[in-house]
C-alpha cells in the first residue's frame, strides 16, 4: 500500500463539508491512516508551502492556509498519489471532472478545497513535515 498525504483547506472546512470529502475518498477505498484538525500557523504555512515563495500567490496562499482550521490526512491505497489527484480533480476547478471533489467543492482556483501529493517523494515529505513518527503506521 501507498501512503500519501491530503490537506482539506480552510474553504472546505468552513463550509462543513469535511466529512463529504473524507467519505469520498473512503467510498474509493482510500485507508485514513492518520487525521488530525489544526489551525496553520504562519511559519507553518510558508514552510510547508516554501518552493512556491518568491512567486506572486505566495502571501495570498499562506493567509488563506492559516485563515481557519485544516484538517491533515495520511490516506493508504495501491497507487494512492495517482489515485488521490485523479478523485481530487484539476487544481482549477472549472476544469475538473464531474464529480471530483474540485468540482464538488472548490469555491476557485485558489481556493480549491483539497490538497494532495503530486508525487510519492512529495508524499513522504509532507507526511513527515506535519506527522511524527509516532503518528503515523
Amino acid at each position: 500500500m501507498e501512503q500519501t498525504f491530503a490537506i482539506i483547506k480552510p474553504n472546505a472546512v468552513k463550509k462543513n463539508v469535511a466529512g463529504k470529502i473524507i467519505s469520498m475518498w473512503e467510498e474509493a477505498g482510500f485507508e485514513i491512516v492518520q487525521i488530525k484538525k489544526v489551525t496553520l500557523t504562519k511559519a507553518q504555512a510558508e514552510g510547508f508551502y516554501a518552493e512556491h515563495q518568491g512567486k506572486g500567490f505566495f502571501g495570498e496562499l499562506v493567509d488563506f492556509m492559516t485563515s481557519g482550521p485544516v484538517y491533515l490526512l495520511v490516506l493508504a491505497k495501491e497507487e494512492a498519489v495517482t489515485a488521490n489527484r485523479t478523485l481530487m480533480g484539476a487544481t482549477n476547478p472549472a476544469n475538473a471532472a464531474e464529480g471530483t471533489i474540485r468540482k464538488l467543492y472548490a469555491d476557485s482556483m485558489g481556493e480549491n478545497a483539497v490538497h494532495g501529493s503530486d508525487s510519492a517523494a512529495s508524499a513522504a515529505r509532507e507526511i513527515r513535515y506535519f506527522f511524527n513518527i509516532f503518528e503515523t503506521a
